[in-house]
């Protein structure tokens, strides 16, 4: 990465992060990550009807957290969703909770890979807190709000999807983080000498 880690409990984490949004790269950069997540996003595999499907978006998002933080994660979030669901809704009606999910992926990816090698251990503790945080317990109730079916439903379905699809999440997310930071995509090409 960049610089040297920097404790999140910190101030100068936090500005850091939100110096990001004056970085014209970083900002070009999330505006790729954001088309990439969306189409990604546009392509689920259905497993029981329309409440449970399996999104490969995770890749993008993560990718740019690592870069970017938790500021412009959450940020990314919004377009994110927003903007999938303006192109690829396919029938079924925005609900504003899936932003705060949203939102909470992207604070989350930031606060655990921005500025930090991205071993399998962080990776793992990264998507155990999204997938059964975010996923399972707020993504049950609202898929709970939209379908009426018990939120104990959702929240079944939802704990055997996230639970089956962990390892995979976990190492795909890991060859991705691993491929770019032996690229040197962050340090060369958006904070190191070539982006200057």
């Amino acid at each position: 990465m960049q610089n040297q880690p920097l404790s999140v409990f910190s101030a100068a984490y936090w500005r850091a992060a939100r110096a990001e949004f004056r970085n014209v790269r970083v900002l070009a950069f999330s505006g790729l990550v954001c088309a990439m997540a969306i189409m990604l996003k546009s392509m689920p595999i259905y497993l029981l009807g329309p409440s449970l499907k399996i999104y490969f978006s995770f890749l993008a998002v993560s990718l740019g957290c690592m870069c970017y933080g938790p500021l412009v994660g959450m940020a990314a979030g919004a377009v994110i969703d927003v903007g999938g669901f303006l192109l690829f809704s396919y029938g079924e009606p925005y609900f504003p909770g899936y932003m705060l999910t949203a939102l909470l992926s992207g604070l989350l990816y930031g606060l655990m890979l921005y500025r930090r090698k991205p071993t399998v251990l962080r990776i793992l503790f990264t998507r155990l807190l999204i997938n059964y945080g975010s996923n399972v317990l707020l993504g049950s109730v609202w898929k709970a709000m939209l379908y009426g079916k018990g939120y104990l439903y959702y929240a079944t379905t939802g704990l055997m999807k996230n639970t089956i699809m962990l390892p995979l999440e976990v190492f795909l997310t890991w060859v991705v983080l691993r491929a770019a930071v032996q690229y040197g995509l962050d340090r060369k090409y958006i904070h190191g000498t070539l982006a200057r």
